[in-house]
């Protein structure tokens, strides 16, 4: 996965796969999904980022622990 913003266009992409796109959709206005030839996400692009999200230019990553079942 890539997190990348472009201070530029104030384009937050996040990239969940290096797979080719084959489709786009504007899921709500400025929220863009990218799709690849099976329907599998594979982008999601936010613009006009620094108003939609709070901190653009920061990322904070977590994995949680697996659950056991018992």
């Amino acid at each position: 996965m890539k997190v990348i913003y472009d201070r530029d266009t104030d384009t937050l992409t996040i990239i969940f796969t290096n797979t080719a796109v084959a489709e786009s959709d504007e899921d709500k206005p400025g929220i863009i999904l990218d799709y690849d030839e099976a329907g599998n996400l594979v982008s999601l692009e936010i613009l006009d980022a620094s108003h939609r999200v709070g901190l653009p230019t920061q990322i904070e990553y977590q994995v949680l622990p697996v659950s056991v079942l018992p």
